[in-house]
């Protein structure tokens, strides 16, 4: 597992997040991908309030309950809402730009990576939004995801996490899916890499699972899996919880 952190010279959204913040105004945060047509991330969406959240990012901060962390926090945006909520939150990030940010605003924020197992704390519920499953890279990494959410919840604590099932871009007209018989990975492992100005970020791997594939991996390493609430663009907010044996 890749337990690293991110040097400012490699890290395309923190920059943008840090000029946005600082100075209310952003260049064009650049999104690559083998897999699909060059995109672009509005700098300001992510520091999007309450009433600009989608359903299941504010169904999850809704639930969430207890000692909260917001893992891959960015901007801050979901844990600045909790706290206007009156909740108690900590924040975690590989970014330490963005964790300077989340500073500035008053949250409680570390740079240090959610696989890092000298992070040893508890809390009552993990949240992982904007495709939180993402962090996870690649399905092989399941097994490290569920051992680490498993040492930082607390007794009756759960995972709020959300992804997306990219299923449908290979469906076709009679329902059936079609994937690329030179593909060799699960469909929901997408490369990505993000330029900002100058600042180019390595490639990386976000993993959207579809629901079947959480659950059959949940049940495995004795987690207990809802869906609690489905979205607009194919996502879905997912609660895990342990099976204590």
């Amino acid at each position: 597992m890749n337990k690293t952190t991110l040097s400012a010279d490699k890290d395309p959204m923190g920059c943008a997040i840090k000029d946005f913040y600082f100075n209310k105004k952003a260049d064009i945060l650049r999104v690559f991908s083998p897999e699909f047509e060059e995109d672009e991330m509005p700098v300001n969406f992510l520091f999007r309030g309450f009433d600009e959240m989608p359903s299941v990012e504010q169904e999850a901060l809704k639930l969430a309950q207890g000692r909260i962390l917001d893992v891959g926090a960015g901007s801050g945006c979901h844990a600045l809402a909790l706290q206007q909520m009156g909740k108690s939150v900590e924040a975690i990030d590989v970014s330490e730009l963005s964790v300077e940010v989340m500073r500035e605003q008053g949250i409680s924020a570390r740079t240090i990576n959610f696989f890092d197992t000298t992070f040893q704390a508890k809390y009552d519920t993990i949240l992982m939004l904007m495709n939180g499953s993402g962090i996870i890279g690649h399905l092989e990494n399941l097994p490290f995801f569920f051992q680490r959410a498993r040492q930082l919840l607390a007794p009756g604590g759960s995972v709020l996490m959300d992804s997306s099932n990219l299923s449908y871009l290979y469906e076709q007209e009679d329902g059936s899916l079609l994937f690329n018989k030179d593909d060799d990975h699960y469909f929901g492992e997408v490369e990505f890499s993000l330029q900002y100005g100058e600042v180019k970020g390595e490639p990386y791997t976000w993993l959207y699972l579809d629901f079947e594939t959480l659950e059959g991996a949940a049940t495995y390493y004795k987690f207990k899996a809802e869906k609690l609430l489905e979205g607009d663009y194919y996502n879905f907010l997912v609660r895990l919880t342990p099976i204590e044996e």
